[in-house]
């Protein structure tokens, strides 16, 4: 696995610990929310028409909107994503890298202090994982052709499994 490689499994790895931690923490400290969802049978456990709204409902729906409903799942699978295109030696879009920094430097700082910086650094990995040359001799750099495929387009890249060789 080359560098870029390297890179990208770091971003998934950043991914995979924000997201899981975020679901973990929210159910930790909502766990009688979440455990009553389990008694009342999981289908419509956060119904968005109850009656009006009460404290007990709004409660209910935060624990879903910060748990399960939160960007932690999502996290958790492009982490997933990420870790295996790594390895199979193909390249993610620098787009993706962008959007996740731009997204967690904008939570940032809508909610400090959070962890939200570090997926803006999962993000510009991608980013640098992306403008990595493909393999030697090759050029780097956006819309530039590589020699096995070019960086972010979604081809092999060279060294990866599946890559042309």
């Amino acid at each position: 696995m080359g560098h870029a490689g390297r890179l990208l499994r770091w971003a998934s790895g950043i991914m995979w610990v924000l997201g899981a931690g975020h679901l973990a923490l929210a159910t930790f400290l909502a766990r009688d929310d979440v455990a009553g969802w389990a008694e009342r049978g999981v289908w419509a456990a956060v119904p968005l028409l109850d009656g009006g709204p009460t404290v007990a409902s709004l409660t209910n729906a935060v624990t879903f909107w910060a748990g399960p409903g939160s960007f932690s799942v999502p996290l958790i699978l492009l982490g997933w994503l990420t870790w295996h295109l790594a390895g199979r030696g193909v390249a993610v879009p620098a787009g993706i890298g962008w959007a996740l920094a731009a997204w967690c430097v904008v939570g940032g700082v809508l909610l400090v202090p959070s962890p939200y910086f570090a997926g803006a650094v999962a993000g510009l990995l991608v980013v640098a994982a992306a403008r990595r040359p493909a393999g030697p001799g090759a050029p780097a750099g956006p819309g530039m052709p590589a020699q096995s495929g070019a960086a972010g387009s979604g081809r092999p890249v060279s060294g990866g499994r599946g890559a042309a060789q």
